[in-house]
């Protein structure tokens, strides 16, 4: 185990040996986190969570209670994980047969949002501050501030850095209603205008 006095645990939690665990981190009850799993600083890891071998949290991420985060993914910073979501690694997982050699990677943004029950397939990249509705099941890559909701995951929207649904005028030109930051869409994508 990394000893880091530096974050805290509460003392049902599992932190197995070779984990590194950023400072100011919290890890909650009950919750496993697995050799070789990398977690940067000021995460909050909740209640009955599963953080997989190998897997990569970047700084300030929020994962929820009851979340499952498979070895195949890798978070940025900022990326908010709602409760009981889940993360797949394998495409076509059967009991009998075992596939950790076809694990397939799953990349998640800066700052992405998962609503609680929603389902990552893996092998998709999903895009900074994208916005996943809650029990949405998401099959392919989600494009940067995109929000996708339903089974099968469907794009109807666009959201800002803090979570607003954007409204575009006829200049394609959208102001976030909490920040005032201004945005565009422009070839099928949005960015933020600096």
């Amino acid at each position: 185990m990394s000893i880091n006095k530096e974050y805290f645990a509460h003392e049902t939690a599992v932190i197995d040996e070779g984990c590194s665990i950023g400072k100011g981190t919290k890890i909650w009850h009950f919750s496993h986190i697995m050799k070789d799993s990398v977690i940067g600083e000021n995460c909050n890891i909740g209640q009955n969570v599963v953080v997989s071998p190998q897997v990569v949290l970047g700084k300030n991420c929020k994962i929820q209670n009851n979340v499952s985060v498979y070895t195949g993914v890798l978070c940025e910073d900022d990326v908010f994980m709602g409760p009981s979501m889940v993360f797949t690694n394998v495409i076509n997982p059967r009991s009998s047969v075992n596939r950790k050699s076809e694990y397939m990677k799953t990349i998640v943004k800066k700052g992405a949002t998962f609503g609680a029950n929603c389902t990552i397939v893996c092998g998709i990249t999903i895009g900074e501050y994208a916005f996943i509705g809650a029990g949405a099941v998401i099959t392919k890559d989600v494009k940067p501030y995109a929000l996708v909701v339903g089974n099968p995951g469907k794009q109807i929207g666009w959201m800002s850095r803090y979570g607003q649904r954007l409204q575009f005028d006829d200049n394609n030109i959208a102001l976030c209603p909490e920040s005032g930051e201004k945005y565009i869409l422009e070839n099928e994508n949005v960015r933020l205008i600096k």
